[in-house]
């Protein structure tokens, strides 16, 4: 099975040069194991598109090697992709840790995926599949049960940290295993595969703790209702907002459907902590003055709880003068325009609110400069690979590995697709690229709408459709009519506006010029689009997407 010749591959599908989407292959032989299964959010130039996953053609084309996909941690750049892609991997399990498995079993009941069994995998379990022994560690994050995972493999131990940063003072207690990173350390790593987002930033992450102290001193002097929006998903924020209304004696509410859902699991699985009757339903919001409403909406999504009551919008809650509101997140990139729109219908509204350039009322989970230094220093890889990060911050992280005594050579900055095998001789190359690159999900369509759809799109976004129906004659090809013009979003205009009646001018007069050829369909509808596109473009410097559409009688 397992001789000199055989190399590990590592296969980034998604995750490098790029937040989000993260999903890691690690081949050797004839057995798979695939680490995270995320998704990303569209760009503005996706119209139309929900979501966007990982091509996993590769996958595909060695469904019986791939053996398990192992999870890091619950976000949704992590594991939201599992529902659109274990269908294709029928029987093969996720392994996660509890309050992972707690999160995904929502998902799984939701996509009705029955075949892939969920299995427990902790810090400090060992996993055996084939030829890889699969260690995971604890380390901090913005999630409870957040780990990293060493691969110990017939050619060495690779490491990859997950999402992490090293905070010393863990809302949950739980710090970063510093002993298991040195002892492979010790051990021998033979590549490093780190987390990037703050690779651009100095100094070290500050501690969720912090946060909780920004929410006791906004609370301390306040009469009115306390609105907290905050991502669904960070147990620990929501943990510091119940401890901090517990102090000065506010109820606490939760609203939008996945942090109710959330809530109730984490309570469950005991990551949350409060007093009995401290906890009051949503529809007693309006009875209690003094409360704090803990709700989504932090990345101002148009359709959760936050916008919603900035617009008056909610069942149950409506922002009144006299109310804060406390924003504890930054924005993702991209949702700048959404977030700044809700903080000024808040403002509008008569509310108080505290946001991230206002207040750190928002610390992140990912680590800076100095932390990733120290993770370097501690597991001392040969190799090492950065990953998820846009491409700048791969190559800050490069420069950062070299710092603490990777070698230049040994630093490989890739892209999505690039595939890097590791010998027992300790070498190690860059091998041809698999195939890599976006799937995009359109309501229940996966992978349907693709780049020329997408153009097409961007197209009647920006110029709009132009329509028009001939009707001729099936055996002469004759004109019978006058044709109709039909336009959205190009120009409002009626058929005897000068650049309709232009447009229908020109038309007959390529009609006409093509002779016998006329009855020909195909020919007909080509010569119209083209001359009606060119005749568009020289009086309006535009270009809607032309439709001809030839009704024979």
């Amino acid at each position: 099975m397992s001789d000199s010749s055989t190399p590990l591959r590592i296969i980034p599908l998604g995750g490098v040069g790029e937040i989000g989407k993260n999903m890691y292959v690690f081949e050797y032989g004839d057995d798979i194991v695939v680490v995270d299964c995320g998704l990303m959010f569209p760009d503005e130039e996706m119209f139309g598109i929900d979501l966007v996953i990982a091509d996993v053609t590769y996958l595909r084309e060695n469904r019986e090697k791939v053996k398990a996909f192992l999870i890091t941690h619950a976000h949704e750049d992590h594991v939201g992709g599992l529902p659109y892609i274990l269908p294709y991997f029928p029987d093969v399990p996720v392994y996660a840790s509890t309050l992972a498995r707690g999160l995904l079993g929502i998902k799984i009941k939701e996509h009705k995926l029955h075949s892939n069994p969920l299995l427990p995998l902790d810090p400090g379990d060992m996993l055996h599949i084939g030829p890889f022994r699969v260690e995971p560690f604890r380390i901090s994050h913005s999630i409870p049960d957040a780990m990293g995972m060493a691969l110990h493999t017939p050619v060495g131990t690779v490491v990859t940290t997950g999402d992490f940063k090293f905070d010393h003072t863990p809302i949950d207690g739980k710090r970063s295993d510093f002993a298991v990173l040195s002892k492979f350390g010790e051990e021998g790593v033979i590549c490093l595969l780190s987390d990037s987002t703050r690779a651009e930033n100095p100094g070290y992450t500050l501690s969720e703790r912090t946060v909780g102290e920004t929410f006791r001193e906004i609370m301390e002097p306040l009469d009115g209702r306390v609105i907290v929006a905050t991502f669904a998903s960070n147990i620990n924020r929501i943990q510091q907002v119940i401890d901090a209304a517990a102090e000065f004696d506010r109820k606490v509410a939760v609203i939008g459907r996945s942090m109710e859902q959330n809530f109730r699991i984490a309570t469950d699985l005991g990551y949350l902590k409060f007093a009995p009757g401290q906890i009051v339903a949503k529809d007693q919001i309006g009875s209690v003055q003094k409360i704090v409403v803990a709700t989504t909406g932090a990345q101002g999504e148009p359709m959760a709880g936050l916008a919603r009551m900035a617009n008056r919008d909610h069942r149950f809650v409506e922002i009144q003068p006299g109310d804060t509101v406390i924003v504890s997140a930054s924005p993702i990139p991209g949702n700048e325009e959404y977030v700044a729109r809700t903080i000024d219908n808040l403002f509008k509204a008569g509310a108080n609110v505290f946001y991230h350039t206002v207040k750190h009322a928002h610390v992140s989970g990912h680590a800076s400069q100095e932390e990733l230094k120290l993770m370097l220093g501690l597991t001392r890889p040969k190799y090492f690979i950065p990953i998820h990060g846009e491409f700048r911050m791969l190559v800050q992280h490069g420069r950062l590995a070299v710092e603490t005594g990777v070698l230049p050579e040994n630093v490989f900055i890739i892209e999505n697709g690039q595939a890097i095998e590791f010998y027992a001789d300790g070498s190690a190359r860059r091998a041809a690229p698999v195939a890599s690159g976006y799937v995009l999900v359109d309501g229940l369509s996966v992978g349907d709408v693709g780049e020329v759809v997408l153009r097409d799109r961007k197209a009647l976004a920006s110029d709009g459709m132009f329509i028009v129906v001939v009707t001729v004659d099936k055996q002469t090809g004759r004109v019978l009519a006058r044709p109709e013009i039909v336009t959205r979003g190009f120009v409002h205009g009626n058929e005897r506006d000068p650049l309709m009646e232009g447009a229908i001018e020109r038309m007959m007069a390529a009609i006409e010029g093509q002779g016998d050829r006329t009855n020909e369909v195909g020919l007909l509808k080509s010569r119209i689009k083209d001359e009606i596109s060119r005749y568009l473009y020289e009086q309006t410097r535009r270009r809607p997407l032309v439709f001809p559409v030839v009704v024979e009688v």
